[in-house]
């Protein structure tokens, strides 16, 4: 019988991909839906409501895995005090609530496997390369990413194996932030952001949610990792390489920092700033990347 993979956030960019991953390896997979869907062959959905704190229990009850990618996305909207709050309580909320089904019936999972962010490091400039042992920063990503992984510590309490997986800029065209710049830059009117010299952690889609399956199947993996190609990209670089792969070299200065924070508020710390990240850790698991030159990654998503 397949083992089953449930989804929060499966409807989303990283979960799309990682569903058909988990169907062309031989799961099934169950997705949590905030409105009724349709089964397919390959799917199943189940409601919830996470500000009611609604869930069909039997998604969970049924699952060997769960995959948690839910949460409010944290550059969609200008961070006012309200939306800050609801980016920090969608995380623990959902956690929450499928910890509540777990605790309730003694459920035990073959892993819990949540994803977090590399924003934990915080949304600051320098050479230092954050390990999965540097301290949680002390400011909103810093926080809003601490609070995130300590209610998925909940989880590991119920002698759960589970699985962190800090994030970078993950790179696919169809969506995610690279949606957004390849229109500007096919009118030529990309640039480099503020110093340009902000760091840009990055992963292709497909190595991230192969980051997820090598997690899934390999009962060692177990705490936090770091999901992005340690290559020292700043800004600058990747503007000029993504104007690269697509034909032209930037002709435009850089966007000045007061200009973006105008327009983004302090949101704009996402853009205008950035850490190194290590990924020793997760590449000592066993783990290679497909992608971890960024044209060659650009390249493809382009391609696709």
């Amino acid at each position: 019988m397949k083992k089953n993979v449930l989804i929060s956030g499966g409807s989303g960019f990283i979960g799309r991909h990682l569903t058909n991953l988990l169907i062309q390896k031989g799961y099934s997979v169950s997705i949590l839906s905030r409105s009724e869907k349709k089964n397919t062959a390959e799917i199943s959905y189940y409601k919830w409501d996470v500000a009611s704190q609604f869930i069909d229990e039997d998604a969970v009850l049924k699952a060997d895995y769960v995959i948690h990618l839910a949460g409010e996305n944290i550059a969609d909207k200008r961070w006012t005090k309200k939306r800050k709050d609801e980016i920090i309580k969608s995380r623990q909320q959902s956690t929450k609530l499928i910890y509540s089904v777990l605790k309730k019936n003694n459920k035990v999972l073959d892993a819990f496997i949540s994803a977090s962010a590399i924003g934990i490091y915080g949304a600051v400039n320098g050479e230092e390369i954050c390990t999965e042992d540097t301290p949680p920063a002390n400011d909103f990503l810093g926080f809003t990413c601490q609070k995130w992984e300590e209610s998925i510590d909940f989880i590991e309490y119920l002698r759960i194996r589970t699985v962190k997986i800090r994030t970078g800029l993950v790179l696919g065209k169809e969506d995610g932030f690279l949606k957004k710049l390849i229109p500007i830059f096919k009118w030529r009117l990309g640039a480099a952001l503020g110093s340009g010299k902000q760091y840009m952690p990055w992963i292709h889609v497909d190595d991230l949610c192969n980051v997820y399956y090598h997690a899934l199947v390999n009962p060692d993996v177990a705490g936090p990792y770091n999901a992005a190609v340690n290559d020292d990209t700043n800004n600058e670089i990747f503007s000029k390489t993504l104007a690269k792969v697509i034909g032209y070299s930037i002709w435009l200065p850089k966007v000045p920092a007061f200009i973006i924070k105008l327009g983004m508020g302090e949101m704009a710390k996402i853009v205008l700033t950035g850490r190194r990240v290590s990924s020793d850790k997760i590449e000592k698991t066993g783990f290679k990347f497909k992608f971890k030159n960024l044209e060659e990654a650009l390249k493809d998503c382009l391609a696709k």
